[in-house]
């Protein structure tokens, strides 16, 4: 198979939408990430999905959206919270998890009774999803383990062969998957997965945003998760990977220890001059946490492409949307964090 990289035209994007509606596969861009679209109500272009990937079937695929009126066949009840939350972040990098009607199979849902549903705020996925007539689940287009893609040329480069065609739509804002939450009641929003929209902003809309135990902790390998990116490792470069928790000078006098060949610091841009300047082979991946969550998987993916066999990583703060730089972190790094003073 030859996987054609698709400019984003009206008629390459009616193009894509064609294959979308005949069971095939398409690379897409989002805000969050690049995702691999295909038709949500179709079981055999999702286990096409799962089989590109190489994606274990328990881990649900999320159903994206391009109007408000698409949510209402997918899911048998909206609660008031719910329509609430839609209408402060959607279009965004939200997904909603709620009961499931008879249009999404059980094996896009994960054999799930929930599915996850959300409205991208990207135009050229809206663009698609209009097109296809048909919502489309889109779980990142990665290799399943490996980190997600953020530009058409990472898709490219998991992908080509394996699907007919990605859609060209430019570096994703976000850099990081959604923000993935259930209703625990009428009141409580559960974050099942961090994101770009974080426990502050949900705050401002629900009277209790708890975060999942399994945000930051490993759960057992027999666990049902309702969620993408609970479970397995995830998101992880070929090179070995530790989280390296501390101040930058305890981490700087960490990395003295541990400078050799083909290892590298991915560090804040502020530890670049001090890391060059004690010989430490380093990879900035920004002050802030926005600039992080963008540069995050890029980053991983640049240093692959160096040769790099271990990165250890200094650790983002676990607030705002340093909560889902961390989350994806731990879980490239197996859950190797070592703490440094």
């Amino acid at each position: 198979m030859i996987t054609r990289l698709l400019q984003n035209t009206d008629e390459d994007i009616a193009y894509a939408a064609d294959l979308i509606r005949s069971g095939e596969i398409v690379g897409m861009p989002t805000e969050t990430v690049y995702g691999l679209g295909c038709d949500a109500g179709n079981a055999e272009a999702v286990r096409k999905v799962f089989a590109a990937k190489g994606r274990p079937s328990d881990n649900p695929l999320i159903v994206h959206i391009a109007d408000r009126a698409d949510w209402k066949p997918l899911v048998r009840d909206i609660p008031p919270l719910a329509l609430q939350l839609a209408d402060r972040f959607w279009p965004g990098p939200l997904t909603i998890i709620l009961p499931r009607t008879d249009r999404i199979p059980s094996v896009t849902a994960g054999g799930l009774d929930t599915v996850g549903v959300r409205f991208p705020a990207h135009p050229v996925a809206q663009a698609l999803i209009r097109a296809a007539g048909v919502p489309v689940a889109a779980p990142s287009g990665n290799r399943s383990g490996s980190p997600s893609p953020t530009t058409a040329a990472h898709m490219m480069e998991d992908m080509n062969g394996r699907i007919p065609a990605v859609l060209e739509g430019g570096s994703c804002f976000c850099g990081v998957e959604s923000t993935v939450i259930q209703l625990d009641d009428a009141e409580t929003v559960r974050i099942l997965r961090p994101g770009f929209v974080t426990p502050e902003q949900l705050q401002t809309v629900a009277a209790r945003v708890i975060v999942d135990d399994a945000v930051l902790a490993q759960i057992s390998p027999d666990a049902v998760v309702r969620s993408p990116g609970m479970k397995y490792k995830h998101y992880a470069p070929k090179a070995a990977v530790t989280l390296v928790q501390g101040e930058q000078a305890a981490f700087l006098a960490f990395m003295r220890q541990h400078t050799a060949d083909g290892v590298y610091a991915l560090c804040f841009d502020a530890d670049v001059p001090l890391c060059e300047a004690e010989g430490i082979a380093c990879c900035p991946y920004g002050d802030t946490d926005e600039a992080r969550a963008a540069a995050f998987f890029r980053s991983l993916r640049e240093l692959d492409a160096c040769g790099a066999k271990h990165i250890f990583v200094r650790a983002p703060r676990t607030d705002g949307v340093g909560l889902a730089v961390y989350n994806r972190l731990i879980r490239a790094a197996g859950y190797d964090i070592v703490t440094c003073r």
